[in-house]
């Protein structure tokens, strides 16, 4: 079974983890989580960054931030991953669900200001496949507004809009190290802080509530309970291997993105031939090699082509349901109808694609999907 995705080793992760261990101190901020901070911080012009134990929890920090309470409105798009979402229902929210642009699958900003009432606290946006949401368009409309804007940049890092890193627009804004991603640590996020506001109370939500952080850097002598918080840090195993991913970015992602090209190339076929849909590149944006989909022409073709590469020992996975068709939300939902983010989750299938993936794996790939399609054009060169 060639997999969806798969872990790997690229330069010293063990060693790291083992001068962690032999440093004494495995527990959260540790050398490794403020080497990765820093390169983080950067490389992409970020104004603060924080490791976290998940995207999720990072998310989870920006609803505290933002004071997200009791009948606030946050608007984002149904087409994403729950975490999204239970960050700010959590907090209390009621969460407005946003219709997605039919070619990049990301939300569509000429719909956003229709949800906008004096209710609205934070846009929240996601950087679908790690290609950009139209940044210009959507800043000027939480600026005009005051609402805050916060990235889901989950899938997006080492991407730009028109040369700014994704991460960067938004006050706060989050990135996923999962083993699904780019650059992985098993489990894994960062919170992203661009507005200065919010320093000092981040860093304490992550430590509990507490002023610990200040007492290791030897500005108190002894620490309380401040505010609400919970246990957000990554332990220093996490973050050592965390780091030694971050120092080979360049060659992790340059190997995925002409993994991601060559997809591309050779499936333009079948799109030529109005057989299936690849992804777009918004203006401005560049291409990450997070993941690579299809869009099949129905849900029956996507189920069937599914199927298909199962047997053919191929392991392509759809992605979200959307969310304001959930179980969970479907009553809460205000009964909107969102027939793109509808019709583009039944369509999708997401293809294997991993650092350590073989020419000869993709090809064989590419291969079966022109077979299930009974189309002759594809060849490997």
């Amino acid at each position: 079974m060639i997999p969806y995705n798969k872990p790997f080793i690229i330069g010293k992760e063990l060693e790291y983890i083992r001068q962690a261990v032999e440093s004494g101190k495995i527990s959260g901020d540790g050398k490794f989580s403020k080497l990765s901070q820093s390169l983080l911080e950067k490389r992409f012009g970020y104004g603060k960054v924080l490791l976290t134990s998940s995207c999720t929890d990072a998310l989870e920090m920006t609803a505290i931030l933002l004071n997200i309470s009791e009948g606030d409105e946050v608007i984002m798009p149904s087409f994403t991953f729950v975490s999204t979402a239970n960050a700010f229902i959590l907090r209390g929210a009621k969460v407005v669900f946003a219709e997605i642009r039919p070619d990049t699958l990301n939300i569509d900003e000429s719909k956003i200001e229709a949800l906008i009432t004096p209710k609205t606290k934070a846009l929240v946006i996601v950087h679908y496949a790690g290609i950009s949401c139209d940044m210009e368009k959507i800043s000027a409309i939480t600026q005009k507004h005051s609402i805050a804007l916060v990235e889901d940049a989950a899938l997006a890092i080492d991407s730009y809009y028109k040369g700014k890193a994704l991460g960067s627009f938004g006050q706060l804004s989050t990135l996923s190290f999962h083993e699904t991603k780019n650059i992985i640590s098993g489990e894994g996020g960062a919170l992203i802080i661009n507005d200065p506001q919010y320093y000092d109370r981040a860093e304490i939500i992550r430590e509990k509530g507490t002023n610990r952080a200040k007492l290791f850097r030897g500005e108190i002598n002894k620490y309380e309970w401040v505010d609400i918080g919970s246990s957000y840090l990554p332990s220093e195993i996490i973050a050592a291997f965390l780091y030694a991913q971050l120092e080979n970015m360049d060659t992790i992602l340059k190997r995925r993105i002409t993994l991601w090209n060559h997809y591309f190339q050779k499936l333009k076929p079948l799109q030529e031939l109005s057989v299936v849909t690849l992804p777009v590149l918004s203006e401005g944006s560049t291409m990450n090699g997070q993941l690579f989909y299809i869009l099949c022409k129905d849900e029956k073709d996507r189920n069937a082509l599914l199927d298909f590469l199962n047997l053919e020992k191929i392991k392509a996975v759809f992605h979200y349901l959307p969310l304001h068709l959930s179980p969970f939300f479907m009553n809460k939902h205000d009964g909107r109808s969102l027939p793109v983010t509808e019709s583009a989750s039944g369509r999708l299938i997401r293809l294997p694609l991993f650092y350590e993936m073989k020419d000869e794996e993709q090809n064989y790939i590419i291969s079966k999907i022109f077979d299930f399609f009974k189309i002759n054009h594809y060849t490997e060169h």
